[in-house]
């Protein structure tokens, strides 16, 4: 009885190990399937620009640019019938205006509101170093992404936020992210689908995204047209402007991370 126990603890024990090299590998597979991590590194900042799709039959369209610069810096803008929304994070604290919703001057972003942005600021995406970042991944098997076999990893941010990756086994790429965010004791979910890869600068990248909740996924489209890396950004483009710098002070949002 013993010795069988044994057994079972070994194979469970070897088992948990080969699942946690199936992930790893995975990750690997997938970052050399981008065109490998010296390429994907030396992107130094990067611009994405295109049209965004959304609101009833998606009638609403705005063009959208996001600009990227390492380590953790983003600004995402979007325009529509001349004004142009700003969303911002500048490695410590998130600023935005909502011309839209009739706020013209420049707010600080709450840490809720804020979970989206510090995704994208991570300028790799949480599967490139991983660990390094306080991420920790689990390969659950396959799945099935609109009846074609994907392979699923889950990975468990830092924050305690959980996003599955779904790759495509062909070609080692996510094709779909469900993303889980846990805020004051709520779940925020939403489903990202994720084709039409193109290399730029050796890299790979999706220049077709939808996303939307459970409920009603595909309810934003964004159709990229142009990626370009390494240009030239500054600092500046990202910092918080000069009206919120005291309120930032006040608030005690220097820091969030």
């Amino acid at each position: 009885m013993r010795h069988t126990a044994m057994i079972v603890m070994l194979t469970t024990c070897v088992s948990v190990f080969a699942c946690a090299q199936t992930a790893e590998e995975l990750v690997n597979k997938n970052i050399q399937a981008k065109g490998g991590i010296d390429r994907i590194k030396s992107a130094r900042t990067r611009l994405a620009a295109g049209r965004v799709k959304g609101g009833r039959r998606r009638a609403t369209v705005a063009a959208f640019q996001q600009m990227n610069m390492r380590p953790n810096l983003v600004r995402y803008n979007l325009t529509l019938q001349g004004m142009t929304a700003v969303q911002a994070y500048d490695g410590s604290v998130g600023w935005q205006t909502q011309p839209f919703r009739g706020h013209k001057e420049p707010e600080l972003m709450g840490e809720d509101n804020l979970r989206d942005l510090l995704l994208a600021a991570d300028f790799d995406g949480p599967l490139v170093d991983f660990a390094a970042k306080g991420n920790t991944i689990e390969y659950l098997g396959h799945s099935e992404v609109d009846g074609d076999d994907a392979l699923r990893l889950k990975v468990t941010l830092k924050n305690g936020d959980i996003i599955y990756y779904y790759l495509d086994p062909d070609t080692d790429l996510e094709i779909r992210e469900e993303i889980q965010q846990f805020i004051r004791g709520s779940v925020r979910e939403r489903v990202v689908e994720l084709g039409s890869y193109k290399a730029v600068d050796g890299v790979m990248y999706p220049f077709s995204i939808s996303e939307g909740t459970r409920n009603n996924p595909g309810s934003q489209v964004t159709t990229i047209q142009k990626i370009e890396v390494n240009v030239a950004f500054q600092e500046s483009d990202f910092a918080l402007p000069a009206s919120l710098r005291t309120e930032e002070k006040k608030s005690g949002m220097v820091g969030v991370h």
